[in-house]
């Protein structure tokens, strides 16, 4: 098997993996996803290093024309659906974030109301420091 062959293997399984993500998170059952598995990330760093290694020049001139075809194909729509998955991923994250930050706002609003003769601060309150994760949110 060439290298040019071994890349195409490997960008379908790729394609594959991110696909089964894509219907996980459309299901709502992140922990099935795929892509978290030590074999893809390693198959990822694996093609990451084949991509690299190719040079288009060469490829294009030494492969059979069906096998560039091929290349290229695959290339193309492993490119579409990691921007599919990183689109998910990041409306995923952000929906997240959004509810946390809300869930700490109104912890925060039930216990400043619970206080009706405590003074109020003349600072904003800080958010319940138990529900935020993330402070950069």
């Amino acid at each position: 098997m060439s290298n040019v062959e071994r890349v195409i293997a490997m960008a379908e399984r790729l394609i594959e993996a991110l696909k089964a993500d894509i219907a996980a998170l459309e299901r709502g059952t992140p922990s099935q996803m795929r892509s978290t598995d030590p074999e893809i990330q390693q198959l990822s760093m694996l093609y990451g290093r084949e991509a690299a290694s190719l040079n288009a020049k060469t490829v294009k001139a030494t492969a059979p024309a069906q096998t560039y075809a091929k290349l290229m194909k695959v290339t193309k729509h492993l490119q579409e659906i990691l921007a599919l998955h990183a689109r998910i991923i990041t409306r995923v994250k952000n929906a997240s974030e959004g509810m946390i930050r809300a869930i700490a706002e109104e912890v925060d609003r039930r216990r400043l109301a619970a206080r009706p003769y405590a003074a109020k601060p003349s600072y904003a309150p800080r958010p319940a420091a138990a529900m935020i994760y993330n402070s950069v949110v």
